[in-house]
């Protein structure tokens, strides 16, 4: 098998199994609280990437990292596992799936506001028409189809499912640079990040027993949303010729997510979160191409200049 071929269906199978996030996550919610779901779920997810870490005879690595690496592990690990999903599965207990999971979906939009303020670059007028264009959406999902009412059905979800973002992408523009392997790096950040997660469970939660249809549900969410789709979907960017062959993929996962709510969890998908989707999406794209073409002008104009 070539393998391009094969990076397309690892990219595949990522894919698919981050459209069934939202499901996993309103279907645990029934049975366990947010803060349950993410204990177990880190804990699966930490224990999935330092097996695969053990048989690839890579974990001793971790023992030479120098005491820097860990403490920048440990801030990561409060980003990505701690607060991001713990404020994101808050807004999934308050929101319907078919909201939570757009909403969700700006967070590339958010970094692109960040890497502007932090490289101090200013947005070109089409990014920031495009940046409309998505914002347009999320007003659509959070009024239910009446933006001009300016009445949100729950603003505090909503503020939640938006905040995550925020925390997503200022993991993501941390993360961007860094030096050492993905796999082990992760693996750190959700040692650590577990650890804060047990900490703030034991200082704020009552121990239970809890239901195995929850604790089945979290050990699905620690798979297939926080461990092994991530190595899917690197695995995929590693063997494609270009990372751009396989990303375009990417966009099929919140409408294939929509399916899966409609599907498993039986919502009734409005008319008003397809069309929000739509322009989130629509707008992500917009604002992407409007980049590469910015760049591309600077390019040619720094050329010129030489």
């Amino acid at each position: 098998m070539e393998r391009q071929t094969q990076a397309y269906l690892y990219a595949a199978g990522a894919v698919l199994a981050w459209a069934t996030a939202a499901s996993a996550f309103k279907l645990s919610l029934q049975s366990l609280t947010p803060l349950e779901l993410l204990l177990l779920a880190s804990l699966t997810s930490t224990t999935l990437l330092g097996l695969m870490l053990l048989l690839q005879r890579r974990l001793g690595e971790l023992r030479r990292w120098p005491r820097a690496d860990w403490w920048r592990s440990l801030g990561l690990g409060a980003l990505n596992p701690f607060l991001y999903y713990l404020v994101l599965l808050q807004a999934y207990a308050r929101l319907p799936a078919q909201e939570a999971q757009p909403l969700n979906y700006v967070w590339p939009l958010v970094l692109t506001v960040l890497s502007s303020l932090v490289l101090r670059q200013p947005l070109s007028l089409r990014v920031l028409g495009a940046m409309l264009v998505s914002l347009c959406g999320i007003a659509v999902i959070s009024t239910r189809g009446e933006p001009w009412a300016l009445r949100f059905a729950d603003p505090l979800g909503v503020g939640l499912a938006l905040g995550s973002t925020l925390i997503w992408a200022s993991y993501w523009l941390l993360t961007a640079r860094d030096t050492v392997e993905p796999v082990l790096r992760l693996f750190a950040n959700f040692l650590c990040g577990s650890l804060l997660v047990l900490a703030w469970w034991w200082l704020t939660a009552t121990p239970r027993a809890l239901p195995l249809a929850g604790v089945l549900g979290a050990v699905y969410v620690g798979v297939f949303e926080m461990g092994l789709t991530f190595v899917l979907w690197l695995t995929a960017l590693r063997r494609s010729r270009t990372a751009a062959q396989v990303s375009g993929l990417v966009y099929f996962s919140p409408f294939l997510s929509l399916l899966c709510i409609a599907l498993v969890l039986g919502e009734r998908i409005r008319a008003s979160t397809l069309c929000g989707l739509l322009l989130i999406v629509g707008g992500i794209v917009l604002q992407q191409y409007a980049g590469r073409r910015s760049r591309r002008a600077d390019v040619a104009a720094s050329g010129a200049a030489s």
